[in-house]
């Protein structure tokens, strides 16, 4: 069983940044795929960037350029910066992992951190 919590979420106006951190209380650094989602209000949940344990990542064409995905092993913590930030990023940020073969934007993830609120005012 893998728990994740997130922090880092708040308040920011247009163009600030935040950073994310999601914290495993297992070793993810040798099979896990780690993710960051997010949901809107009345939207469907969304990926927004992916860090399989091999260091590839995948991220979401809305974020790129803007946000970036990055993973402390040995501290067991993924991390998402987020820069230039704009009303339509607000929403509940959520981190995930899954330990099958597969690390993607649209698959089903096994564990999940209970989310951190992100809201960008114009």
């Amino acid at each position: 069983q893998v728990q994740l919590m997130e922090s880092g979420g708040g308040s920011v106006q247009a163009g600030g940044s935040l950073r994310l951190s999601c914290v495993a209380t297992t070793n993810t650094s040798s099979s896990y795929c780690m993710a960051f989602f997010r949901q809107a209000p009345g939207k469907e949940r969304e990926g927004v960037a992916t860090y399989d344990f091999d260091g590839t990542i995948i991220y979401a064409e809305a974020v790129k350029g803007r946000f970036t995905i990055s993973k402390d092993n040995a501290k067991n913590i993924l991390y998402l910066q987020m820069n230039t930030l704009k009303p339509e990023d607000t929403a509940m940020y959520y981190c995930a992992a899954d330990s099958g073969w597969a690390c993607g934007l649209d698959m089903e993830y096994d564990y999940w951190g209970q989310g951190t609120q992100v809201t960008v005012s114009s």
